[in-house]
């Protein structure tokens, strides 16, 4: 048995008949043009602020 080189080596070429399998997955970002109106906030985050801003003005 040999002792590691310390000089790296490169990539080594694939077995022959060996493919890279490739699957598209969906990353969660979409696209949002700048000029639609920004959706209303869901009930209970609406609740959320509403209670905030009350604590706020105490």
């Amino acid at each position: 048995m040999t002792a590691p080189s310390s000089t790296p080596r490169g990539e080594r070429a694939g077995r022959p008949g060996a493919r890279w399998e490739t699957t598209l997955t969906w990353t969660g970002e979409q696209y949002v043009d700048d000029t639609t109106p920004t959706p209303r906030p869901n009930r209970a985050t609406r609740r959320a602020m509403a209670r905030t801003a009350r604590k706020a003005h105490r």
